[in-house]
């Protein structure tokens, strides 16, 4: 064990000379305030001295620590420089890092287009403001949690996505990443406070969503027009907002949404009901030029995750949009005479029981088409093939 401790250190900053605190290291002050560390070792018969760094950035813990590495690499015959000079890898920026680790996961099919995006636009969002010019090396448990403390109790979902690909980026990035990880997500999570219990989505009742939907094919807008859409189809928010239109036939009024962009990672084939057409086509006649998606922003990109949800909030509906699935799946139990399979089947779940699973060779298509025009016809109050003429121009929300 040294001879230093932190109080011989402060009080040696004005004593000129050098303080020895064994195995040699030697903290040298030249003059009262210039003090820095200096490594002197004999080795072959030689006795060398490697400068550690001057006590302004290099406190007593890692000077022993640097020592000890210039001792190991001259035994071991190597340039003990090398073993103080950390790896190209650690002096990288955060995003440089980041930009890094989202181009080596572009090759993993199992990971979205649109996935990538998200996780691009939530890092620029939320972490390279305070992240992003930082070198790995330097990042730790306090400036992750100094950087999603803003949004932490605020915003918990999106916190939790953005923890995780910080602490995905710096596994990918550094060296010791294995390591490293298994320690920084509990020491983060102790330094900040406890989330929002979290709880099923909020759903709406099925008996008020025909008022809803009359309210809604009256307001404009593209993120109103999703929400329709996701509404009459019972699916998820990216899943509209990633529909292509090559993914839709509308003459057979099928949309196909391929494997990748299921959340179970199959392709899934959605009977569209006489409304949902309609609108559908009512989407073809304002589409946009330079994109292939049905409900695009104003720049031809995906929607935001939160256009849909801003919607809600400005028509002061409290539930989710992702709480429509659930609303769907009450109006199929308590309305509709189809069995329950068929409802799990149109909101693509996965089924539960392997057995049952493996004996399972259909998706109920022509099930789900009867109860999707049902439900349908339902949510428009009687007439579900009607939908209200788009009206331009169109305010983007």
């Amino acid at each position: 064990m040294g001879k230093l401790t932190q109080a011989h250190v402060k009080a040696a900053i004005n004593k000129p000379g050098r303080h020895h605190d064994g195995d040699g290291l030697i903290l040298f002050v030249r003059a009262s305030g210039q003090a820095s560390w200096v490594a002197r070792i004999q080795n072959d018969g030689r006795r060398r001295e490697f400068g550690l760094g001057s006590l302004r950035a290099v406190g007593l813990g890692e000077a022993r620590e640097k020592a000890s590495l210039v001792k190991a690499a001259l035994v071991a015959g190597r340039d003990p420089h090398l073993a103080l000079r950390p790896p190209k890898e650690m002096i990288r920026t955060f995003r440089e890092a980041a930009l890094g680790f989202l181009e080596a996961k572009a090759a993993d099919a199992k990971i979205s287009n649109a996935k990538r995006r998200q996780s691009l636009s939530q890092l620029k969002t939320y972490a390279f403001p305070s992240l992003g010019k930082l070198q790995v090396q330097s990042i730790d448990a306090d400036t992750i949690a100094k950087c999603l403390r803003p949004i932490w109790t605020r915003k918990p979902e999106t916190a939790r996505k953005v923890r995780s690909l910080i602490i995905r980026t710096l596994r990918f990035a550094r060296p010791d990443g294995a390591l490293f990880i298994g320690t920084l997500g509990p020491a983060v999570a102790d330094r900040l406070p406890a989330q929002p219990k979290r709880g099923n989505f909020e759903a709406l009742p099925y008996a008020k969503l025909p008022a809803l939907m009359a309210r809604l094919v009256e307001k404009r807008g593209m993120g109103a027009l999703a929400l329709r859409a996701a509404i009459l189809t019972a699916t998820r928010s990216g899943e509209v907002r990633g529909a292509t239109w090559n993914e839709v036939d509308l003459d057979t009024a099928v949309w196909t949404i391929p494997a990748d962009r299921m959340k179970a990672r199959r392709l899934h084939r959605i009977p569209l009901s006489p409304a949902a057409v309609a609108l559908f086509r009512s989407m073809a006649a304002i589409r946009q030029a330079g994109t292939d998606l049905i409900f695009p922003a104003g720049n031809g990109n995906e929607l935001s995750n939160m256009t849909l949800t801003k919607v809600l909030r400005d028509m002061k509906v409290p539930c989710t949009v992702h709480g429509f699935r659930s609303t769907f799946r009450d109006w199929a139990a308590e309305q509709s005479s189809q069995p329950g399979e068929v409802a799990e089947a149109a909101l693509a779940h996965t089924v539960p029981k392997a057995v049952e699973a493996a004996y399972r060779r259909t998706d109920f298509f022509d099930k789900r088409r009867e109860m999707m025009s049902a439900w349908a016809n339902f949510a428009l109050g009687g007439d579900g093939a009607e939908v209200i003429p788009i009206r331009a121009p169109l305010n983007r929300i």
